[in-house]
């Protein structure tokens, strides 16, 4: 939300500087995440002064242009070529020195510099109104008043202003502060606290009365529930044309587009006070008679963007007596019946809507607008009325209006303002410690907040209206926490905690899985579990029959929730390849969930992700890229930290991997692990290969519940080494081998080790040569060669028969 530093001195003459004000506004909970310099005028008209033509010469050596001399109040006139067919003596001009920086609409700024045209020398540029960004005219230069003293700026001529703009991220909650007198009231708060005391100064409507009762638009509302109050004023003779300078300068400031007077002072309005207004053309609304209504489903309604929509039988619609819908309440008008300059005569509305039902129609519609964003928060419903009459009052000054009817106002059952009680013991106790109860009455005081009854015990408190989000007593202690202020609460030197020697399984090897990761290089992630719909599409395994959606997406992008941690995990891949960060490991534990027709699943997954180099570039060593068996290794090391060895292996091939294996312990799976197939990258843009891993975390978890943790003592005697080269089928894999050497030689042969590959023109054909070392120990003694022998005469019959093993 922007706030500008100008308009917010218009209700508080603030003597701060604009950083000072945007410190205290973040004290206070106004977040201020940046302050921007706006200029009415780009450059400020800075080096533009007003100048006299003293002379006016054709130019010897051009036609179309003319050589003059100008007075600019300096010790002696400048001579200017001038291009305009208006120049004439006596004039007064705006003139650019020497050094001015003018801007064209683009923001392009080109610089103003002496010169020769066509051999006469130029000492600055007469303008026209588009070059100094006063108008779209270039038939001519610009001719000023008569009585303008030779050598004022000109920026003072054409009023112009600098302004600082608050860009404040303003929280849900805070509704009463969506606006320029909302933001100045807090404000005030904070400087009382802080010692200076000022007033609030509010927009006068003491002027406004009815000239004459001409026109009467009739007000009817069929749910009270979803419109409590509707206020609405008709205002005759308007001319629909440009808005005064000031409001332009206003609205310009914060980002809006000034339209026309109309259009422009119910803008105003909506971020001076915070009340959204809409006004309508009389002669659109027959019978002279506004309902508010629920339309039937699925009518057609053609909105001011010039977009049909489908309405819903829950929205709330603006209606003419013959149910024909003028405008979408509290979030959108309707293209027939918004003021165009032909517009002569107004209903001005001011409301109070539903926020539930705002909120509901403007997601349904996915219309955004400055009147939902307040509306679905809850504005001050005794504003309504007030903000009317201000409008009513700037329009009849700035459009020539008449007021043609008095304030209808429909408000059947007044809201009463909200009662709270405030305990002493549980402010003090919630805030950390005793802050003097005279602060918190003098806090209370200067948020409006009215004291009722005090005693010993506590406080009566009446809220006022516009705080819609002050309802519970902590929602009153946070407010004087706030404005008194979080750094002046004193903080303690020393901790209190107690130690918990057992935590819950589940977190236990968790920890001891993150840990491990970690010192592998890996980063944690944690991705949104709301996902696109369209990210099913791209595996057959997944099913958008069993996607889980939002009944309320706040987007495409948030639709559905997540069947597979893969797709988000490779969003955050491709989002640090794109910031050139090429080499990573990410890992994360989390959720998928889906709809089956027995009802919802959750399961919970660890996966891991890697892609790129293995370690960071250096002299010392090569780049390697990381491979599926670096992977794989990562992934059984982990397991085997937890407990979990003995495991099954099973290649697998799905739409997902283009190569890739199942790890089961029994008829249980654990993980899935691979290479992603590049189909499937292509649709995250990335170029280079991304290894995965799917962790089933729930049946990880019942394995390591039956481990139980083993501890013996370090081998002392020494470990044997010895090298097998086996010419084999090139169909055989490593683990036969494997298998076979622990089938064979169970007591000590401890490690079994490919070491080297080899198939070539060398070998026999559909052969492979296989290099293996096996290691053996004795654990009670050192082993004798005679015995190291033997069980490698073993192992090497066992392949022999086997396996058709040829030693080579």
């Amino acid at each position: 939300m922007k706030i500008s530093y100008n308009w917010l001195r218009q209700f508080l003459q603030v003597e701060k500087e604009a950083e000072s004000t945007g410190e205290l506004l973040t004290d206070l909970g106004l977040e201020v995440e940046g302050i921007e310099i706006v200029e009415s005028i780009k450059g400020s008209l800075k080096g533009v002064v007003v100048g006299k033509v003293l002379t006016c010469e054709k130019h010897p050596n051009a036609d179309k242009l003319n050589v003059t001399t100008v007075d600019l109040g300096g010790d002696a006139p400048l001579q200017i070529v001038c291009g305009a067919p208006n120049v004439a003596v006596g004039q007064k001009v705006p003139v650019a020195t020497i050094g001015t920086m003018l801007y064209n609409d683009n923001g392009e700024g080109f610089k103003i510099k002496k010169g020769k045209i066509r051999g006469e020398e130029s000492h600055g540029m007469i303008c026209a109104e588009d070059e100094l960004g006063l108008g779209k005219g270039h038939d001519g230069i610009m001719v000023l008043a008569e009585n303008l003293e030779v050598g004022t700026p000109c920026a003072e001529v054409f009023e112009i202003e600098t302004d600082y703009v608050f860009e404040i991220g303003l929280t849900p909650n805070r509704a009463d502060a969506m606006s320029h007198y909302g933001v100045a009231r807090d404000l005030r708060a904070g400087l009382i606290q802080q010692g200076t005391s000022l007033e609030l100064i509010s927009p006068s409507v003491s002027d406004f009365h009815v000239d004459e009762r001409t026109l009467k638009i009739d007000i009817e509302v069929e749910n009270k529930e979803l419109v409590p109050r509707y206020c609405g004023i008709t205002i005759t003779d308007v001319e629909v044309k440009e808005s005064p300078e000031w409001i332009k300068n206003k609205l310009k400031a914060i980002g809006l587009s000034p339209k026309n007077n109309i259009v422009d002072i119910t803008n105003y309005v909506l971020h001076e006070l915070g009340q959204p207004l809409h006004a309508f053309d009389t002669s659109k609304i027959k019978g002279n008679k506004v309902v508010v209504k629920n339309l039937e489903e699925g009518t057609k309604f053609v909105t001011l963007d010039e977009v049909e929509r489908e309405l819903s039988s829950e929205d709330i619609m603006i209606c003419d007596i013959d149910n024909n819908p003028l405008c979408i309440g509290g979030v959108f008008g309707g293209i027939k019946s918004g003021v165009t300059e032909h517009t002569t005569s107004i209903f001005l509305e001011s409301a109070y809507f539903n926020p539930v039902s705002i909120r509901k129609t403007a997601k349904r519609h996915a219309l955004n607008t400055d009147a939902s964003f307040r509306f679905e928060r809850g504005i001050d419903i005794n504003m309504t009325e007030y903000a009317l009459k201000r409008a009513a009052l700037l329009i009849e000054k700035y459009a020539g209006g008449k007021l043609s009817s008095d304030v209808l106002d429909f408000y059947p059952e007044k809201l009463e303002d909200f009662q709270v009680f405030l305990s002493f013991e549980n402010t003090y106790r919630l805030i950390g410690q005793e802050i003097p109860k005279e602060s918190i009455k003098n806090i209370l005081a200067s948020l409006d907040i009215k004291i009722n009854s005090s005693t010993e015990a506590g406080l009566g408190l009446t809220i006022p209206s516009y705080r819609v989000d002050v309802q519970r007593e902590a929602d009153i202690i946070e407010e004087i926490l706030r404005v008194y202020g979080y750094n002046n609460i004193e903080f303690s030197h020393k901790l209190n905690t107690s130690i918990s020697f057992d935590s819950d399984k589940e977190t236990k090897i968790e920890n001891i899985t993150a840990n491990q990761l970690t010192a592998l290089g890996f980063n944690e992630t944690m991705a949104n579990s709301l996902t696109k719909e369209d990210y099913v599409s791209l595996s057959e395994n997944l099913n958008s029959d069993n996607n889980v959606e939002m009944l309320n997406p706040l987007s495409n992008d948030l639709k559905v929730m997540r069947q597979s941690l893969l797709f988000s995990g490779l969003e955050s891949v491709a989002y640090n390849i794109n910031r050139k960060q090429n080499a990573l490991k990410f890992y994360e534990f989390g959720k998928t969930y889906h709809k089956y027709e027995s009802g919802y699943q959750e399961d919970k997954h660890l996966t891991l992700f890697i892609t790129g180099n293995r370690t960071k570039d250096s002299w010392k060593t090569t780049n390697q890229l990381s491979e599926f068996f670096y992977l794989k290794g990562i992934v059984t090391s982990l397991l085997a930290r937890l407990g979990v060895t003995a495991l099954k292996t099973t290649p697998v091939k799905t739409d997902v991997f283009s190569e890739g294996i199942v790890l089961s312990v029994g008829k249980i799976k654990l993980v899935e692990l691979g290479v992603v197939k590049r189909t499937i990258l292509k649709e995250f843009s990335i170029k280079q290969e991304v290894l995965f891993a799917d962790f089933n975390w729930q049946n990880v978890l019942k394995l390591v519940g039956n481990k139980k943790l083993k501890v013996s003592d370090l081998p002392k005697f020494p470990s044997v080494k010895r090298d097998l080269a086996l010419l084999l089928d090139n169909k055989i894999e490593f683990k036969e081998i494997y298998n076979l050497a622990f089938q064979s030689e169970r007591k000590l042969l401890k490690e079994v080790d490919l070491f080297d590959v080899y198939e070539g023109d060398k070998l026999p054909e559909g052969k492979k040569s296989y290099a293996v070392s096996f290691l053996l120990q004795d654990e009670s003694k050192t082993l004798a060669d005679k015995q190291i022998d033997k069980i490698m005469q073993k192992l090497q019959q066992t392949f022999e028969k086997n396996l058709d093993a040829v030693l080579r």
